[in-house]
């Protein structure tokens, strides 16, 4: 009986809790946006704060959707990335190419994306599959 493995069911009312917290994260995203925007753009740049798996999902969905306007990947997102690459943001500013980066980088159709990559340390491979900027970062990298 010692090695007996017993499993845990959820019970209606932890199912329930799950189900109105999944349901209601979205709009307790756009709540902490609206709310405590200090806080959420803090939650937002420093990517390296845990947040529970739902919240992070629903964060990239809305940076996705382009909310908030006033989120600059160019600044957030784009040191990261380049460090993926092997390049640093002091070396790669001097490059005549760096403000169509930066440009690139705050129109880019996949933030969100990137944003839960860079959080997850995502590796150079992964980063190329999405980021607009892969192939100049890679010519800078060979340089």
């Amino acid at each position: 009986m010692a090695n007996a493995q017993t499993t845990h069911t959820a019970s209606w009312w932890e199912r329930l809790t799950e189900r109105c917290y999944a349901t209601s994260t979205p709009q307790l995203v756009r709540d902490v946006q609206h709310e405590a925007g200090p806080t959420y753009h803090a939650l937002l740049n420093d990517l390296g704060s845990p947040l529970e798996t739902d919240f992070e999902r629903e964060m990239a969905r809305q940076l996705e959707a382009g909310q908030p306007s006033d989120f600059v990947p160019a600044k957030a997102l784009m040191p990261v990335m380049m460090q993926r690459f092997g390049l640093q943001d002091a070396e790669v500013a001097a490059e005549p190419g760096y403000n169509m980066m930066r440009k690139t980088c705050n129109g880019c159709p996949v933030v969100g994306q990137c944003w839960k990559a860079m959080r997850a340390g995502a590796e150079v491979e992964e980063c190329r599959g999405f980021c607009p900027n892969a192939k100049a970062f890679d010519s800078l990298a060979e340089v």
